[in-house]
């Protein structure tokens, strides 16, 4: 499996073509998500988030921690352990809670990929000490700033902007750096949450560079592979909007819902809504509070258009969906949450297991209002 997933890093760093272009699914890593919550619920977080996960879903969101900072981690592995995704967020607000500062970062790699370049000897003999192994590995930064701009007992609106930092690098072969800027605005009245997270809104540019020796470059020459020197890659600018409804039917027990609609607008995509130059990709998740102590999330995301199961005669094509369910256990200051998560669709299922853990950093002047 890892041989083939050597084959598929060289093939796609050899892609990359000496000009600037627009990739609609480049920088993917970063659609993953951040926190078993949000994950659970099917990624339908931009309208009513409001913990240190906000800085990766809606900026904005950031508001929600209040007079103390705010530690979330995560970890994550996909196919059977060969992906390894993790996140980790530190919010802090300021004084007066008007002001949240955030910084998140998120790695998505494979490791120990086999480096079969020099397997074959020049006589045609296999040496298989020749193998060496590398690491494929995309990292992100992101420096978010969120402001309150209105609070009453009846609506609060909150705005919210990240700068971010992309670096990305395959083994000794190729590295690149990307810079971009996201923003988001939440709006709540009464027990209504809406929100807007424009991603990548000044399109986020990730310049390639590449280092091969004299032995690599003659060994891609002969094995017919174009040699790259250097690329731009364009990621576009994308939209999400928000809706989220409160539903309290006594003191320890409510339910939250909430859905989202992720706009992109580079053509024609395997969405629900399908259309030249806008797609919609909707996403919908709940979660029932009880007591403020035990959370219980669903969701469903990435509808798409798949043939069905059954003989090549007999095959048309139906929409299919990922599902996803989860758990969450708040205790004082701590709350850990789990994630089970397809990353395929229900006919096809390839579940992975997420955990996270929220701390809230509570300091000895707030114990002592307490």
């Amino acid at each position: 499996m890892k041989l083939k997933t050597a084959a598929l890093a060289l093939a796609s760093l050899l892609s990359f073509s000496s000009f600037s272009q627009f990739r609609k699914y480049s920088n993917e890593f970063l659609n993953i998500g951040a926190g078993a919550r949000g994950l659970a619920m099917g990624g339908a977080q931009i309208a009513t988030v409001q913990d240190g996960t906000a800085g990766y879903w809606n900026p904005a969101g950031l508001t929600g921690v209040k007079d103390q900072a705010q530690v979330n981690l995560m970890h994550a592995e996909y196919f059977a352990g060969i992906g390894k995704y993790d996140y980790l967020s530190i919010a802090i607000p300021t004084a007066n809670n008007k002001r949240t500062i955030g910084v998140t970062a998120l790695r998505f790699a494979v490791d120990d990929i086999m480096n079969t370049l020099f397997l074959v000897e020049p006589d045609g003999s296999i040496n298989y000490n020749n193998i060496k192994s590398f690491s494929s590995a995309d990292y992100a930064f992101l420096f978010s700033l969120a402001q309150k701009l209105k609070e009453s007992a009846n609506k609060n609106i909150s705005f919210g902007i990240n700068a971010k930092v992309i670096h990305r690098s395959v083994g000794s072969f190729a590295k690149a750096w990307g810079f971009g800027i996201d923003a988001g605005l939440q709006i709540k009245s009464g027990g209504w949450h809406f929100g807007i997270a424009g991603r990548d809104i000044t399109t986020t540019f990730n310049s390639w560079s590449f280092s091969f020796t004299e032995k690599e470059k003659e060994a891609l020459y002969l094995t017919n592979n174009d040699i790259p020197v250097k690329s731009t890659e364009m990621t576009a600018p994308r939209l999400v909007l928000g809706a989220g409804r409160d539903f309290r039917f006594s003191k320890k027990l409510s339910l939250l819902a909430e859905a989202n609609f992720d706009l992109t607008f580079d053509g024609r995509r395997n969405t629900l809504v399908s259309a030249d130059p806008i797609s919609i990709d909707p996403k919908i998740g709940a979660e029932l509070n009880i007591s403020n102590s035990v959370f219980l999330r669903g969701g469903i995301n990435n509808f798409q258009r798949a043939l069905s199961d059954g003989d090549t005669l007999n095959q048309k094509k139906v929409w299919i969906y990922q599902p996803s369910a989860g758990v969450g256990f708040r205790l004082q200051n701590v709350r850990i949450d789990y994630a089970f998560v397809n990353l395929a669709n229900q006919s096809s299922p390839l579940y992975t297991h997420v955990f996270s853990l929220q701390l809230d950093l509570v300091n000895n002047k707030n114990k002592k209002k307490k």
